[in-house]
Protein backbone atom coordinates (compact mmCIF):
# COMPACT_ATOMS: atom_id res chain seq x y z
CA UNK A 1 0.00 0.00 0.00
CA UNK A 2 2.67 2.27 1.04
CA UNK A 3 4.31 1.67 -2.06
CA UNK A 4 1.29 1.94 -4.15
CA UNK A 5 0.72 5.24 -2.38
CA UNK A 6 4.08 7.12 -3.39
CA UNK A 7 3.81 5.68 -6.93
CA UNK A 8 0.27 7.79 -7.06
CA UNK A 9 2.17 10.68 -4.83
CA UNK A 10 5.19 10.92 -7.70
CA UNK A 11 2.73 10.92 -10.76
CA UNK A 12 0.21 13.41 -8.75
CA UNK A 13 3.45 15.81 -8.66
CA UNK A 14 4.30 15.41 -12.10
CA UNK A 15 1.34 16.41 -13.30
CA UNK A 16 1.42 19.26 -11.26
CA UNK A 17 4.74 20.01 -12.75
CA UNK A 18 3.48 19.93 -16.54
CA UNK A 19 0.68 22.07 -16.14
CA UNK A 20 0.79 25.58 -17.93
CA UNK A 21 0.14 27.11 -20.62
CA UNK A 22 1.10 23.89 -23.51
CA UNK A 23 2.14 24.43 -26.73
CA UNK A 24 0.55 22.40 -29.76
CA UNK A 25 2.31 19.51 -30.92
CA UNK A 26 4.55 20.87 -33.80
CA UNK A 27 4.67 24.27 -32.87
CA UNK A 28 6.69 22.21 -29.73
CA UNK A 29 8.54 20.31 -32.45
CA UNK A 30 9.56 23.53 -33.83
CA UNK A 31 11.38 24.68 -30.87
CA UNK A 32 13.01 21.51 -29.48
CA UNK A 33 12.39 22.90 -25.93
CA UNK A 34 14.61 25.69 -26.80
CA UNK A 35 13.57 29.52 -26.54
CA UNK A 36 12.37 30.80 -29.13
CA UNK A 37 14.84 33.13 -29.59
CA UNK A 38 17.51 30.48 -30.48
CA UNK A 39 15.66 29.57 -33.90
CA UNK A 40 17.37 32.99 -35.55
CA UNK A 41 19.95 33.47 -37.35
CA UNK A 42 22.15 36.97 -36.99
CA UNK A 43 23.81 37.25 -40.81
CA UNK A 44 25.63 40.36 -41.46
CA UNK A 45 22.84 42.61 -42.68
CA UNK A 46 19.82 41.09 -41.03
CA UNK A 47 18.18 38.88 -38.27
CA UNK A 48 16.24 36.10 -39.88
CA UNK A 49 13.61 33.37 -39.14
CA UNK A 50 13.32 30.70 -41.76
CA UNK A 51 9.88 28.10 -41.25
CA UNK A 52 9.89 26.81 -44.65
CA UNK A 53 7.92 23.55 -45.31
CA UNK A 54 7.00 22.94 -41.14
CA UNK A 55 3.66 21.76 -42.29
CA UNK A 56 2.20 24.49 -40.48
CA UNK A 57 -1.83 25.36 -40.99
CA UNK A 58 -1.03 28.20 -38.34
CA UNK A 59 1.47 30.43 -37.53
CA UNK A 60 3.31 29.87 -34.28
CA UNK A 61 2.44 32.10 -31.44
CA UNK A 62 5.89 32.50 -30.37
CA UNK A 63 6.32 34.19 -33.61
CA UNK A 64 4.91 37.67 -32.42
CA UNK A 65 7.14 38.27 -29.31
CA UNK A 66 10.17 38.41 -31.88
CA UNK A 67 10.17 41.67 -33.11
CA UNK A 68 13.88 41.77 -34.03
CA UNK A 69 13.35 39.24 -37.04
CA UNK A 70 14.03 41.53 -40.50
CA UNK A 71 13.67 38.47 -42.82
CA UNK A 72 10.83 36.17 -42.07
CA UNK A 73 10.40 32.98 -44.44
CA UNK A 74 6.92 31.27 -43.75
CA UNK A 75 6.46 29.40 -47.12
CA UNK A 76 5.54 26.06 -48.50
CA UNK A 77 3.33 25.60 -45.99
CA UNK A 78 -0.29 25.02 -44.98
CA UNK A 79 -0.95 28.58 -43.44
CA UNK A 80 -5.12 29.83 -44.55
CA UNK A 81 -4.64 33.09 -42.08
CA UNK A 82 -1.76 35.68 -41.10
CA UNK A 83 -3.27 37.03 -38.16
CA UNK A 84 -3.09 41.09 -37.25
CA UNK A 85 -0.08 40.19 -35.32
CA UNK A 86 2.18 40.31 -38.15
CA UNK A 87 1.58 43.87 -37.95
CA UNK A 88 3.96 44.04 -34.60
CA UNK A 89 7.24 42.80 -36.27
CA UNK A 90 7.64 46.38 -37.66
CA UNK A 91 11.21 45.69 -38.78
CA UNK A 92 10.47 43.60 -41.27
CA UNK A 93 12.42 43.85 -44.66
CA UNK A 94 12.00 40.72 -46.58
CA UNK A 95 8.70 38.69 -46.11
CA UNK A 96 7.97 35.68 -47.54
CA UNK A 97 4.63 34.25 -47.36
CA UNK A 98 4.88 32.00 -51.08
CA UNK A 99 3.14 28.63 -51.44
CA UNK A 100 0.45 28.60 -48.95
CA UNK A 101 -3.20 28.91 -48.51
CA UNK A 102 -3.93 32.02 -47.86
CA UNK A 103 -7.34 33.74 -49.17
CA UNK A 104 -6.40 37.33 -47.69
CA UNK A 105 -3.58 39.16 -46.67
CA UNK A 106 -4.39 41.43 -43.31
CA UNK A 107 -4.56 45.32 -43.41
CA UNK A 108 -2.12 45.56 -40.71
CA UNK A 109 1.05 44.64 -43.59
CA UNK A 110 0.78 48.33 -43.73
CA UNK A 111 2.64 48.61 -40.11
CA UNK A 112 5.35 47.49 -41.62
CA UNK A 113 7.33 50.11 -42.71
CA UNK A 114 10.60 48.87 -43.35
CA UNK A 115 9.44 46.12 -45.91
CA UNK A 116 11.04 45.90 -48.98
CA UNK A 117 10.54 42.83 -50.44
CA UNK A 118 7.14 40.32 -50.33
CA UNK A 119 6.42 37.41 -51.69
CA UNK A 120 2.79 36.10 -51.50
CA UNK A 121 2.74 34.33 -54.71
CA UNK A 122 0.92 30.56 -55.09
CA UNK A 123 -1.80 31.15 -52.88
CA UNK A 124 -5.56 32.00 -52.93
CA UNK A 125 -5.91 35.20 -52.91
CA UNK A 126 -8.48 37.36 -54.94
CA UNK A 127 -7.90 40.92 -53.56
CA UNK A 128 -5.03 42.94 -52.00
CA UNK A 129 -4.92 45.21 -48.85
CA UNK A 130 -5.20 49.01 -49.92
CA UNK A 131 -3.02 49.14 -46.73
CA UNK A 132 0.11 47.48 -48.59
CA UNK A 133 0.65 51.04 -50.30
CA UNK A 134 1.28 52.73 -47.13
CA UNK A 135 4.33 50.22 -47.08
CA UNK A 136 6.53 52.84 -49.12
CA UNK A 137 9.77 50.95 -48.93
CA UNK A 138 8.73 48.22 -51.18
CA UNK A 139 11.05 47.60 -53.92
CA UNK A 140 9.92 44.03 -54.78
CA UNK A 141 6.23 42.44 -54.73
CA UNK A 142 4.94 38.99 -56.44
CA UNK A 143 1.40 38.16 -56.39
CA UNK A 144 1.83 35.48 -59.14
CA UNK A 145 -0.20 32.27 -59.34
CA UNK A 146 -3.16 33.71 -57.54
CA UNK A 147 -6.47 34.76 -58.27
CA UNK A 148 -6.25 38.44 -58.47
CA UNK A 149 -8.13 40.68 -60.74
CA UNK A 150 -7.38 44.15 -59.82
CA UNK A 151 -5.23 46.21 -57.48
CA UNK A 152 -6.50 48.99 -55.17
CA UNK A 153 -5.78 53.07 -56.83
CA UNK A 154 -3.69 53.59 -53.83
CA UNK A 155 -1.21 51.19 -55.35
CA UNK A 156 -0.17 54.10 -56.78
CA UNK A 157 1.80 55.29 -53.90
CA UNK A 158 4.71 52.40 -54.03
CA UNK A 159 7.31 54.67 -55.70
CA UNK A 160 9.88 52.82 -54.91
CA UNK A 161 8.67 49.56 -56.67
CA UNK A 162 11.43 48.26 -59.02
CA UNK A 163 9.72 44.97 -59.61
CA UNK A 164 6.20 43.18 -60.07
CA UNK A 165 4.98 40.28 -60.30
CA UNK A 166 1.41 40.05 -61.20
CA UNK A 167 1.91 36.44 -63.99
CA UNK A 168 -0.89 33.62 -63.49
CA UNK A 169 -3.87 35.69 -61.66
CA UNK A 170 -7.12 37.11 -63.47
CA UNK A 171 -6.54 40.26 -64.69
CA UNK A 172 -8.37 41.20 -68.06
CA UNK A 173 -6.68 44.92 -68.38
CA UNK A 174 -3.08 45.94 -67.16
CA UNK A 175 -4.46 48.26 -63.42
CA UNK A 176 -4.30 52.11 -64.46
CA UNK A 177 -2.25 52.12 -61.14
CA UNK A 178 0.60 50.13 -62.29
CA UNK A 179 1.52 53.55 -64.93
CA UNK A 180 2.11 55.55 -62.28
CA UNK A 181 5.32 53.46 -60.83
CA UNK A 182 7.75 55.09 -62.74
CA UNK A 183 10.92 52.87 -61.21
CA UNK A 184 9.74 49.67 -62.23
CA UNK A 185 12.44 48.39 -64.36
CA UNK A 186 11.06 44.78 -64.32
CA UNK A 187 6.71 43.52 -64.85
CA UNK A 188 4.86 40.34 -65.37
CA UNK A 189 1.49 39.95 -66.41
CA UNK A 190 2.40 36.83 -68.47
CA UNK A 191 -0.99 34.30 -68.12
CA UNK A 192 -3.49 36.42 -67.33
CA UNK A 193 -6.94 37.76 -69.72
CA UNK A 194 -5.42 40.73 -70.95
CA UNK A 195 -7.18 41.69 -74.78
CA UNK A 196 -4.48 45.09 -75.23
CA UNK A 197 -2.12 46.73 -73.53
CA UNK A 198 -2.80 50.60 -72.74
CA UNK A 199 -1.06 53.40 -74.50
CA UNK A 200 -0.59 54.62 -71.11
CA UNK A 201 2.42 51.94 -71.39
CA UNK A 202 4.96 54.35 -72.32
CA UNK A 203 4.50 56.57 -68.71
CA UNK A 204 6.91 53.51 -67.00
CA UNK A 205 9.75 54.90 -68.50
CA UNK A 206 12.68 52.55 -66.74
CA UNK A 207 11.00 49.04 -68.03
CA UNK A 208 13.39 47.03 -68.45
CA UNK A 209 12.08 43.88 -68.70
CA UNK A 210 7.98 43.44 -69.66
CA UNK A 211 6.21 40.10 -69.89
CA UNK A 212 3.00 39.66 -71.32
CA UNK A 213 3.22 36.49 -72.54
CA UNK A 214 0.14 33.95 -72.84
CA UNK A 215 -2.50 36.15 -72.60
CA UNK A 216 -5.11 37.31 -75.64
CA UNK A 217 -3.70 40.15 -76.98
CA UNK A 218 -4.16 41.52 -80.52
CA UNK A 219 -2.19 44.43 -81.30
CA UNK A 220 0.83 46.74 -79.43
CA UNK A 221 0.51 50.08 -78.77
CA UNK A 222 2.85 52.68 -80.85
CA UNK A 223 3.35 54.26 -77.32
CA UNK A 224 4.92 50.74 -76.08
CA UNK A 225 7.67 51.97 -78.84
CA UNK A 226 9.04 54.77 -77.05
CA UNK A 227 10.27 52.73 -73.55
CA UNK A 228 13.63 52.53 -75.08
CA UNK A 229 14.67 50.97 -71.96
CA UNK A 230 13.06 47.81 -72.95
CA UNK A 231 15.58 45.07 -72.85
CA UNK A 232 13.52 42.10 -73.20
CA UNK A 233 9.46 42.16 -74.53
CA UNK A 234 7.84 38.36 -74.45
CA UNK A 235 4.70 38.74 -75.83
CA UNK A 236 4.86 35.03 -77.05
CA UNK A 237 1.46 32.80 -77.68
CA UNK A 238 -0.70 35.69 -77.73
CA UNK A 239 -3.46 36.91 -80.78
CA UNK A 240 -0.95 39.53 -82.52
CA UNK A 241 -1.25 39.91 -86.17
CA UNK A 242 0.79 43.31 -86.62
CA UNK A 243 3.36 45.07 -85.01
CA UNK A 244 3.35 48.68 -84.97
CA UNK A 245 6.19 50.28 -87.31
CA UNK A 246 8.19 52.15 -84.33
CA UNK A 247 8.97 48.72 -82.99
CA UNK A 248 12.49 49.72 -84.28
CA UNK A 249 13.33 52.51 -81.75
CA UNK A 250 13.31 49.69 -79.51
CA UNK A 251 17.56 49.55 -79.94
CA UNK A 252 18.20 47.43 -76.42
CA UNK A 253 16.36 44.52 -77.78
CA UNK A 254 19.31 42.45 -78.97
CA UNK A 255 17.82 39.71 -80.78
CA UNK A 256 14.80 37.76 -81.39
CA UNK A 257 14.58 35.11 -78.68
CA UNK A 258 13.51 31.92 -78.29
CA UNK A 259 15.02 30.97 -74.58
CA UNK A 260 12.65 32.28 -72.06
CA UNK A 261 15.01 33.73 -70.23
CA UNK A 262 16.95 35.80 -73.13
CA UNK A 263 16.76 38.75 -73.78
CA UNK A 264 15.35 40.29 -76.71
CA UNK A 265 11.80 40.07 -78.44
CA UNK A 266 9.99 36.99 -78.05
CA UNK A 267 7.23 36.91 -80.48
CA UNK A 268 6.83 33.08 -81.21
CA UNK A 269 3.60 31.57 -81.28
CA UNK A 270 1.26 34.55 -82.77
CA UNK A 271 -0.25 34.43 -85.88
CA UNK A 272 1.69 37.42 -87.44
CA UNK A 273 0.46 38.15 -90.70
CA UNK A 274 2.82 38.26 -94.00
CA UNK A 275 5.32 38.76 -94.58
CA UNK A 276 6.28 39.31 -90.60
CA UNK A 277 6.99 35.78 -90.25
CA UNK A 278 9.49 35.60 -92.51
CA UNK A 279 11.57 38.54 -91.59
CA UNK A 280 11.46 37.10 -87.82
CA UNK A 281 12.95 34.17 -89.07
CA UNK A 282 15.63 36.46 -90.50
CA UNK A 283 15.96 38.16 -86.98
CA UNK A 284 15.74 41.39 -85.73
CA UNK A 285 17.68 43.59 -87.74
CA UNK A 286 15.98 42.41 -90.83
CA UNK A 287 12.42 43.20 -88.95
CA UNK A 288 13.49 46.58 -87.58
CA UNK A 289 15.04 47.52 -91.45
CA UNK A 290 11.55 46.55 -92.91
CA UNK A 291 9.87 48.32 -90.21
CA UNK A 292 11.67 51.22 -90.91
CA UNK A 293 11.54 51.32 -94.52
CA UNK A 294 7.08 50.97 -94.03
CA UNK A 295 7.37 53.82 -91.91
CA UNK A 296 9.27 56.03 -94.15
CA UNK A 297 7.10 55.21 -97.37
CA UNK A 298 4.19 56.18 -95.26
Amino acid sequence: MGTEHSKNEGQSSMVFLRKGPKLPAWEDALLSGKEPKSLLKRGLRYVSLSLIMKGMTSTPDFLWGLPEVQKLNLSRNQLVVIPPSLGKLDRLVVLNLGGNCLKCLPKEIGLLRNLKVLFANMNCLKEVPSELSLCRKLEVLSLSHNCISQLPLSFTDLTSLRKLNLSNNCFVQIPLCIFALRSLDFLHLGSNRLENIAESVQHLVNLQIFIVENNNIRTLPRSLCFITTLELLNVDYNAIQTLPDDLYLLRRLPRIAWNPMDKGLHIAHNPLSRPLPELVEGGLDVLFNYLREKKEHN
